[in-house]
């Protein structure tokens, strides 16, 4: 695959993420807080140049402490699918609107796309690091 048309499939990818985001968030599990999450990401194939969407949604639980994040379930989809790296993220409610990662999921995010995933948010395109400067990651266990 040529550099451009990686380029023309990432660009037609990215895309579709809100509407892949929104549509996830529809059948979110929420009968306690009515509050709908969707969370789709563009994420690199293993080893490759090609692309792919990953999606997630929320799914409550009645302890709330145990509630999945749409983000959680992102990242379940991405190693379901195959694994690979999360380049670019959407995260959206109900309403379409972005919605930013909470702290647990920016630093999933983190272990799964690293500092320069970038994060739609309503202030527009962000860089995770931006979002979780310093964060602790695998390399620090060593």
């Amino acid at each position: 695959m040529s550099v451009n048309e990686t380029a023309a499939q990432r660009n037609a990818a990215r895309s579709g993420l809100r509407e892949a985001a929104l549509t996830a968030a529809r059948n979110a599990y929420r009968p306690y807080s009515g509050l709908g999450v969707g969370a789709a990401a563009l994420a690199s194939e293993p080893g490759g140049d090609e692309c792919r969407i990953v999606t997630g949604c929320n799914v409550e639980n009645a302890s709330y402490g145990l509630t999945l994040c749409a983000e959680c379930s992102l990242v379940s989809d991405l190693h379901r699918t195959g694994g690979g790296r999360l380049l670019e993220l959407v995260v959206v409610g109900l309403d379409g609107d972005p919605l930013a990662p909470c702290g647990r999921c920016r630093q999933l995010l983190h272990e799964h796309g690293g500092p320069d995933l970038v994060v739609h948010t309503a202030r527009g395109p962000v860089r995770l690091g931006e979002l979780l400067p310093d964060a602790f990651g695998p390399e620090d266990l060593t």
